[in-house]
């Protein structure tokens, strides 16, 4: 049965008051305080679009509130996401960064200064599924087709440390691919090349290469995760343990895309007030109507749900570690 919307929003926000009064804090907490929310990414692209509309409604839906979006790229978003954890946890810095940092941490990247479990999660708002792309040019049309290949086929990335890089190196050595890395393509700079036939393939997110497959440049080959049902997915394609395990890792980090964090150890009943306040923002239909018509994809998940899924994704067996770690060997 339907709920009808005035209903709903009188709902959660009587959750949201009982959830701060028994916690020991309300709402009010916010009025006349400004927040920063940290973009581990420079101004433009997905991060910083989802970070601002995510921000644009936290403000709304704490009355009283200012929001200001501080813009901290640089080190593969590990800039941002140091300076968020080293923040003051009393609620006021909260910021974005991409999942593939779970690939950094596993790593141990020596320019680590977080722990991604320790992280006060609040939400996440989308899911943005990996997938196997390969140029139209090519002569693959099936997975098969890649493993079968007599010639070595060269897949871009954006080098090593990056997720791309960690993604492409660990499936081609669990499966002894036929696949030669080329590194150094950031941006557009793959699709590019696939169109030169200077690459062959890559792994990327769907919502990067979705245009691109759409204008018939290039053809999805494989998914990892996500609910989308009209592809293969790569945990049906790759038989093994191990690969199962590493191919779950890449699905965890596309299914926890567009996320919002706190620092450590914000109090119990500010962190309830934020997570209200975010679900009550992504279920905002203004919010839905405005993701809708700028095709951002939405599937939020709330609060210890994701602190959940980043254990998950960081408990990995040794061999897994150890794929990942060579991934970002050059740069430690």
């Amino acid at each position: 049965m339907e709920i009808p919307t005035r209903f709903s929003t009188f709902v959660t926000a009587l959750c949201l008051t009982l959830f701060a009064q028994t916690s020991g804090h309300t709402t009010d907490y916010y009025k006349g305080k400004t927040v920063t929310y940290i973009v581990a990414t420079a101004p433009g692209g997905g991060y910083d679009i989802y970070g601002r509309l995510v921000s644009e409604y936290l403000q709304k839906h704490l009355p009283g509130s200012t929001f200001i979006v501080r813009n901290l790229p640089g080190a593969g978003h590990l800039v941002g996401a140091n300076t968020l954890y080293a923040s003051k946890p009393d609620g006021l810095t909260i910021g974005t960064f991409n999942t593939g940092l779970i690939y950094t941490q596993l790593a141990e990247h020596k320019g680590i200064k977080f722990d991604l479990r320790e992280m006060s999660w609040i939400g996440k708002a989308a899911a943005d599924p990996h997938i196997l792309v390969v140029s139209s040019n090519s002569s693959l049309r099936t997975f098969s087709d890649l493993e079968n290949s007599k010639e070595q086929l060269n897949f871009a990335t954006a080098g090593p440390g990056s997720a791309g890089y960690a993604e492409i190196l660990g499936l081609t050595k669990i499966l002894n691919l036929p696949i030669r890395l080329l590194s150094g393509y950031n941006g557009n700079d793959d699709q590019l090349a696939m169109r030169r036939g200077e690459i062959v393939g890559t792994i990327a997110s769907r919502s990067a290469f979705a245009q691109f497959v759409k204008n018939d440049y290039g053809l999805f080959l494989a998914q990892f995760g996500g609910k989308e049902t009209d592809l293969p997915q790569m945990s049906a394609l790759a038989p093994g343990e191990e690969a199962q395990r590493f191919i779950k890792l890449v699905n965890a980090v596309g299914d926890i895309a567009r996320l919002t964090a706190a620092p450590p150890s914000v109090s119990p009943g500010i962190l309830d007030i934020l997570r209200m306040a975010y679900r009550r923002s992504v279920q905002d239909p203004q919010f839905r109507a405005t993701a809708a018509k700028a095709d951002l994809p939405l599937e939020p998940l709330f609060g210890e749900d994701v602190a959940q899924a980043i254990s998950a994704a960081l408990d990995q067996p040794p061999r897994v570690r150890a794929l990942v770690k060579e991934a970002f060997v050059i740069n430690n």
